[in-house]
């Protein structure tokens, strides 16, 4: 299956958006050829400009508070594993207490560093971090992987915190919905939604169907409508029902 998800709000896109960017940072982090550890260290750059939001941080300490007091309400619920919910909640703690112990703007120690901004100030230019424009990060960039690695993320240490609650809050968004089995007749759905606001949605797919869905959503009603690509990946309307697994998620 193939999982597509959609952001109601500006909020979660942001978050959708940083996930992402942290997966691609950690996948290029523990490669060893310099040209992957330099897409590592530009991702940084990229989380910084969508990060910049000031709210950021208190918005996800609001939410892991708001969380935590309602997975505490379950405790009394005999239906619900106590050596589960205990997890999630420890979970919450840590990313909470790790984000309260951030000082300052989310990547401040990256912007007080003239070396790191000038890389940076060049990597937004197409070709801009040739060696003969930075010879000194040509010069880096010739350190053993190991050494790399190190850098990096000592770079990336102080907004890791940001991203550990960004986990935590998406995680628990997602097991917020419950899946439901519907069919695309014709390779269209829509449903209403009455007003009733949701945060994200989940669209799962089986792979070999090749089917693609494009989705517009908002309070009053979700919009899919399936396509498809041919050999110049031309997207193409699929006339076919398309069985498919649905999420609404709330906190």
């Amino acid at each position: 299956m193939i999982v597509y998800e959609y952001p109601f709000n500006e909020r979660i896109r942001t978050l959708l958006r940083l996930e992402d960017l942290y997966e691609k940072f950690i996948f290029f982090l523990h490669q060893s050829d310099p040209l992957q550890h330099h897409v590592a260290l530009a991702t940084i750059f990229e989380m910084l400009e969508v990060a910049g939001r000031a709210d950021l941080k208190s918005d996800l300490l609001q939410e892991l508070e708001r969380q935590k007091h309602t997975l505490i309400g379950f405790k009394s619920n005999p239906n619900v594993q106590a050596e589960m919910l205990d997890k999630v909640l420890e979970d919450v703690d840590r990313a909470s207490t790790s984000l309260i112990a951030c000082t300052g703007k989310t990547g401040q120690n990256i912007r007080d560093n003239e070396w790191l901004m000038s890389i940076r100030g060049r990597t937004i230019i197409p070709g801009g971090a040739c060696e003969f424009d930075l010879p000194s990060y040509h010069a880096w960039q010739k350190n053993s992987a190991e050494k790399r690695f190190t850098d990096i993320s000592a770079w990336f240490a102080p907004i890791a915190p940001l991203f550990d609650a960004i986990n935590v809050v998406l995680r628990l968004l997602r097991e917020s919905g419950t899946t439901t089995k519907v069919i695309a007749q014709a390779g269209s759905y829509q449903q209403m939604l009455q007003g009733k606001v949701y945060q994200l949605l989940r669209v799962s797919v089986a792979r070999e169907l090749g089917a693609i869905p494009e989705i517009s959503a908002n309070k009053y009603m979700l919009w899919i409508r399936y396509m498809s690509q041919d050999g110049d990946m031309k997207p193409k309307a699929f006339e076919n029902d398309i069985p498919f697994d649905l999420t609404l998620c709330n906190f």
